[in-house]
């Protein structure tokens, strides 16, 4: 009896030493699956991606940039920001042509216009270096990805804003970068909502701020004084928003209600003394932080296509956006 007892005790000893050794196994395989993932999302110090702008003296490219280098830290790369120093897509070109010579692991380009940059964006490419668009895009390029604001959508936005500050009547204007796309969507959303959805409102010109304040303050001027009885301004771009503000307070026309676009220093401090009435925030690190994030999956081949041929990675990420005024303003300062 004691033997039978002690055999018994035995083979359920050597069954859970049995489990033990196979769900020890199996806790292994996963650790190292799992270190495997984590490694494959690690990358070396000399694997540089590249950001690319225009007027890259503007404030509005901080958060980019920031976010293009937290996730540079996270991922134990090398990044560069370059850009073009003008609103000058001749020089932006040059600059991308520079780039891609030296080969980066990826390029992150706003496209200053979104036709001229086609063929340079193609090139890279073409020659291995996998490039996303972000902010501007160039639709028609073979970049992987856009991740920026929907402009349209954007624009609409604008315009209900527009409405609730007019009390839904009223003459307004448009000062925009005609040339740039995500600029034309801005203007097509806001033109169209007022057009269908406020029959008492009118958009009566939409002048080109060419991107720059004094330019958009020389624009602004023509509008207010081509018709004196306009009351509302939508702005764009920030350099648009601060030329309008200027062009109000020079004319003395401070009931002209006002509305800009993102969130440099002077354009919050201009809705904070309530010059500006409201401004659009774009999500501009998400747009840095996740481009960077893209790069390194199609530079590291992570994006193999699925079972179903879906990319992995989506050719569009919506980056969100918020309306700054004066009761949020101080949310929205650089730390």
């Amino acid at each position: 009896m004691k033997i039978r007892t002690l055999i018994a005790m035995y083979a359920c000893l050597l069954s859970i030493f049995i489990a033990y050794a196979y769900y020890y196994q199996q806790d292994i395989s996963r650790i190292r699956s799992l270190q495997d993932e984590i490694s494959s999302l690690h990358g070396k110090p000399d694997e540089k991606y590249v950001m690319v702008t225009f007027q890259s003296g503007m404030d509005y490219w901080k958060r980019c940039l920031k976010g293009f280098e937290d996730a540079a830290e996270s991922l134990n790369v090398s990044v560069e920001y370059r850009g073009a120093t003008q609103y000058d897509v001749n020089e932006q070109v040059t600059v991308l042509e520079q780039v891609i010579a030296r080969k980066p692991a990826g390029i992150a380009i706003s496209a200053i216009n979104p036709t001229a940059l086609t063929k340079t964006i193609n090139k890279a490419v073409e020659e291995g270096i996998p490039v996303v668009l972000f902010d501007s895009n160039a639709s028609g390029s073979k970049a992987f990805s856009f991740l920026g604001t929907n402009n349209y959508s954007a624009g609409v936005t604008a315009a209900h804003e527009m409405a609730k500050l007019l009390k839904s009547e009223g003459k307004v204007a448009v000062i925009t970068s005609p040339h740039q796309l995500n600029h034309q969507e801005r203007t097509r959303g806001f033109v169209e909502t007022i057009y269908q959805k406020y029959p008492r409102m009118q958009v009566v010109a939409v002048k080109n701020g060419k991107g720059d304040a004094l330019a958009s303050k020389q624009a602004a001027m023509e509008v207010l004084n081509d018709y004196p009885d306009v009351q509302g301004i939508f702005a764009t771009e920030a350099n648009g928003g601060v030329g309008m503000a200027e062009a109000v307070a020079e004319l003395n026309k401070k009931y002209v209600k006002l509305i800009s676009f993102d969130t440099e220093k002077q354009t919050l401090d201009l809705v904070k003394e309530g010059a500006i009435a409201a401004t659009l925030a774009q999500g501009t690190w998400n747009m840095g932080y996740w481009s960077l994030q893209f790069l390194f999956h199609l530079h590291h081949h992570l994006t193999s296509p699925s079972r179903s041929g879906d990319a992995l990675l989506p050719a569009y990420v919506d980056t969100g956006i918020t309306v700054v005024t004066r009761d949020n303003v101080d949310h929205f300062y650089a730390k």
